[in-house]
């Protein structure tokens, strides 16, 4: 249903549904429906699709790897991560709300035997080199795991993390053995945001995962970057997954044409949460979320009676939401314009009464 009423247009060629519910939901543009088309393909699997080589080239140069993986997805690039560098009973420290923890339905575990040592992160989300320092276990004592492997993540919650802490982070990780993986979904947000090139922020892990179906806009796939040797393991893992893709240059042209033409662009989602966080805020009886470090994210923390209410004025208004009660988000992305951020404000004046 949703589907179908976001495709829609109303008399003024305006999106007749404003969907916010993710930056998953957008729709490849014309232009890169054409790179697809026109994609030069060969079966992937037998090593002899060449767009989804210069994919792989272009991800692993654009963060600084010696080699990539194209997968279908942000979950199965982490998964592969994860599975490639822990062996059964081996441990994974990572933040409690990250994505590898809580939203991969617990893959690493059930698949791969490796244990996930969950830590509180702060209000943006960051862990500290001194949580990580004390969670790794003294590899002699025979009663704990082996600490293998930090992972992080950044943006989290559209907050892009401390690179400085990430850098310290990543010492005491290799001081004490562990290798460093990045959950970097949304790394080209935190790369517009920050004003740092992606492969300096890509520069303290071992390996990147690189989402190219969310902010980029491309319709399907993730990217796994790191050395030759662990993307080698990693692709016969993929394999072992049933994750190997035969034609698959016609979506690692559309990554390519995202790579091209939609890192730059992201700016305009963040200026428009921003836009939209500041209209909200300036409605009595709501309070937006969006810290300096945000990027393309907001979020709504409402009373039961006031989540209902709020959600169900925005569903008559043609806008759809993520979260559950009592926190709502909205997420910004190629398909909102300045002008759907005006119409939700309205939306939610109108419904919630007077501004401040």
């Amino acid at each position: 249903m949703y589907g179908d009423m976001a495709s829609q247009k109303d008399t003024q060629g305006r999106n007749s549904v404003i969907d916010l519910r993710s930056d998953t939901v957008t729709r490849p543009v014309p232009a890169m429906r054409a790179a697809m088309a026109e994609a030069e393909v060969g079966d992937d699997v037998y090593g002899e699709d060449p767009s989804v080589a210069a994919l792989e080239t272009r991800v692993a140069s654009l963060l600084g790897k010696e080699a990539a993986l194209y997968v279908a997805s942000g979950t199965q690039s982490n998964l592969l991560a994860l599975l490639t560098h822990c062996a059964r009973g081996e441990e994974i420290i990572t933040g409690r709300e990250y994505h590898v923890c809580k939203y991969e339905a617990g893959g690493s575990s059930a698949l791969g035997g490796a244990i996930l040592t969950p830590l509180d992160g702060d209000a943006n989300g960051g862990l500290t080199a001194q949580e990580v320092a004390a969670a790794i276990k003294d590899p002699d004592d025979i009663h704990f795991p082996l600490s293998r492997l930090v992972s992080l993540e950044n943006t989290w919650n559209g907050r892009v993390q401390d690179q400085a802490e990430i850098v310290r982070i990543a010492e005491v990780a290799r001081e004490n053995g562990l290798s460093v993986h990045l959950d970097g979904a949304r790394l080209m947000n935190a790369s517009v945001a920050s004003g740092l090139a992606p492969a300096d922020l890509a520069a303290p892990f071992d390996t990147v995962s690189l989402c190219l179906s969310k902010g980029l806009g491309a319709p399907v796939g993730s990217v796994l970057s790191g050395p030759v040797d662990f993307i080698h393991r990693a692709r016969r893992i993929r394999k072992m997954l049933g994750g190997g893709m035969r034609q698959a240059g016609i979506l690692a042209a559309g990554g390519l044409y995202a790579l091209d033409h939609h890192i730059e662009r992201l700016a305009e989602d963040h200026a428009n949460a921003r836009a939209l966080a500041e209209g909200l805020s300036g409605i009595e009886g709501l309070e937006a979320d969006y810290p300096e470090t945000g990027t393309n994210m907001v979020f709504l923390r409402l009373s039961p009676d006031r989540f209902g209410a709020f959600k169900a004025a925005m569903t008559e208004a043609g806008v759809l939401m993520g979260g559950r009660a009592p926190l709502i988000r909205l997420v910004t992305h190629l398909d909102v314009s300045a002008d759907d951020v005006a119409r939700i404000v309205e939306a939610a004046a109108a419904a919630f009464g007077a501004r401040r």
